[in-house]
């Protein structure tokens, strides 16, 4: 009986076994971009993982790669474009698993204005948020429509895309999201028409990826995290309408019209398997962009991204 006793105190008297915490820093305030990681939250899976992760909405959008390099969060969301300029930059960062797997980005007109095809965007005006990598996309796609850059305005109107288009400030925008602007438009009354960047000369890239310091990564903690939002894609793909309303139960300002389109728009495009490498993307995008002349020469592979799993 005092065996007993003593083994029942001792059960008492031992803690719950600590979860290995996490900091992850979003791209931007939460969306349905960022499923999988609310879903895996919601349901647990990150707890099933040993992981107690803190889930941090950037203060400026452009900063948590930057945190991560130095130490000050451990995964960060950010973009393949914007990998390669940050590696070639010297940034410790490496890509560790894929959010969001096909582009996003789109160039923008009205459905019913007067462009109807990117070669009549000769002479006109291009709205733009972010210079760079943007810019060397519309090079891509005007050039295969006989436009330079050259012939066209381009108009800085910081991230009031989809509003100063309406307006007629500017006759197409570039960087425009598929899944937002064009619902954003639908919602306002006005009809939205994307070019697909991917079929206009542009080569395919992970919009979304997840990125970590090389230096001071723990691969086993990563490996977690991103097999908990592996199990929270799957669910997402399997009960669509169940994922939306975890999704939107997180926090009130989700529950409203555009994120609930956003939401169908964007569950065909999370990565199934987000530990995997497609090394091809990474082989061209680099190319690209040294062609581009927004980097000096090219990085391999391996100083981009890897596939923890085949390691």
């Amino acid at each position: 009986m005092k065996y007993l006793i003593t083994a029942a105190a001792i059960l008492i008297a031992t803690p719950a076994l600590a979860l290995d915490k996490m900091t992850v820093l979003l791209d931007w305030f939460i969306n349905p971009d960022h499923g999988p990681i609310i879903v895996a939250e919601e349901l647990g899976y990150f707890a099933d993982q040993g992981l107690e992760v803190e889930i941090i909405p950037p203060a400026d959008p452009s900063a948590p790669p930057k945190l991560v390099a130095a130490g000050r969060g451990d995964i960060a969301i950010s973009y393949q474009p914007s990998q390669h300029l940050h590696v070639a930059e010297g940034l410790p960062l490496i890509r560790v698993g894929t959010l969001v797997a096909t582009p996003l980005n789109c160039l923008l007109v009205l459905k019913d204005g007067p462009i109807q095809e990117i070669s009549q965007l000769k002479g006109g005006t291009i709205g733009f948020s972010v210079a760079g990598v943007e810019e060397a996309v519309l090079s891509a796609m005007l050039n295969r429509h006989g436009v330079t850059l050259e012939e066209v305005e381009m108009v800085n109107v910081n991230f009031s895309l989809s509003p100063s288009l309406m307006s007629g400030q500017v006759d197409a925008v570039i960087g425009a999201y598929r899944n937002f602007e064009l619902n954003q438009m639908e919602i306002e009354g006005v009809e939205g028409r994307c070019f697909y960047v991917e079929e206009e000369g542009v080569p395919t890239y992970d919009e979304l990826i997840y990125v970590a310091n090389p230096d001071r990564m723990d691969v086993g903690q990563v490996r977690r995290f991103l097999r908990a939002t592996e199990l929270a894609t799957q669910y997402i793909v399997n009960n669509p309408q169940a994922s939306w309303d975890l999704f939107k139960g997180y926090a009130p300002e989700l529950d409203d019209e555009l994120n609930a389109k956003a939401w169908v728009d964007t569950l065909p495009r999370f990565a199934l398997r987000p530990e995997a490498l497609d090394e091809g993307r990474y082989t061209r995008f680099e190319a690209f962009l040294a062609d581009s002349g927004l980097v000096e020469g090219t990085r391999p592979v391996s100083a981009l991204a890897v596939d923890l799993g085949a390691e």
